[in-house]
């Protein structure tokens, strides 16, 4: 009688380990799979995270915006050009290099708004570069070695009670649904960063249009620095995920089951926090408002 109950007991004790090892595994699958999603996809650029978006704001950009920016070029100039005026005497002090420097002026005009979207996208290209190298250097500590971890939790297992294997239980499927709550965030603000980097890309001509004037020049001052901190972004989005799979990776298990699984728990919820931050800390690096 008494080993009939010992065979039920190990059998429940067996199958909580089961659901437990089962819930384990399904959240670190889903933490690599997560982490391998950010480094591919903060490395593409507009073009290549989507094409029909990308060609359609470019022909946004070409049939809207530039003919906007072509009538703002003009007021600049003029609005350039009666300055300089006025500012020698009325005409008095005049001389012939001032009005090469205003064609000079005139021509970077020109060819900045003509050139726009070749400019913008050099400058996502530095910045997928940057996410590339970084990708080679932390590549190799963005997975949970699943095995041995699983292992590790089995082992901490064996000495538990049932009552002990059902909270645990409870736990790892809270867990669990938290990590796909925080993987949908993440999401989010992957995706919240592309469109942002279209919607920059989508008026490029107007603010570059204003690049070579003193008065007006703030305006495309401040985009170059907001497209740079978009860029600058995705390498700052590496770098908290190479510091998050550092931190899952050393964790200790041995010590405290419970605790190791909410200090993962604690660890997404700080890449997640972290991620949202990103573009915060890039602007305000760069200075972009």
């Amino acid at each position: 009688m008494f080993d009939l109950f010992g065979k039920i007991e190990e059998w429940f004790h067996d199958l909580l380990a089961g659901f437990v090892s089962s819930n384990l595994t399904t959240m670190f699958t889903d933490v690599n799979a997560k982490t391998a999603t950010i480094a591919s996809e903060v490395g593409q650029t507009p073009q290549s995270w989507n094409g029909s978006i990308f060609s359609m704001i470019r022909s946004l950009s070409d049939s809207v915006i530039v003919p906007i920016a072509g009538m703002i070029i003009t007021f600049v100039l003029c609005y350039e050009l009666i300055t300089m005026i006025t500012e020698r005497n009325n005409m008095h002090e005049m001389d012939t290099w001032m009005f090469f420097k205003w064609f000079f002026k005139s021509f970077v005009a020109v060819f900045l708004v003509t050139h726009t979207f070749d400019i913008v996208m050099g400058i996502f290209d530095i910045g997928q570069h940057m996410v590339s190298a970084a990708a080679g250097v932390i590549g190799a500590n963005t997975s949970i070695d699943i095995a041995s971890t699983i292992a590790e939790f089995e082992t901490a297992m064996e000495t538990m009670g049932i009552g002990e294997l059902l909270a645990l239980t409870l736990e790892t499927a809270l867990v669990s649904m938290c990590m796909k709550i925080i993987s949908i965030l993440v999401t989010v603000v992957l995706y919240g960063r592309m469109i942002e980097i279209y919607l920059y890309t989508s008026v490029a001509p107007v603010p570059f249009a204003t690049m070579t004037n003193r008065e007006w020049g703030q305006v495309g001052n401040n985009y170059a620095r907001g497209l740079l901190a978009l860029g600058f972004q995705g390498f700052f989005i590496m770098v908290i995920v190479g510091i998050y799979c550092v931190l899952v990776n050393q964790m200790t298990v041995a010590s405290d089951i419970h605790s190791a699984l909410f200090s993962i728990a604690a660890y997404t919820v700080i890449l997640c926090f972290a991620l949202f931050k990103t573009g915060s800390i890039s602007k305000s690096i760069f200075n972009a408002h």
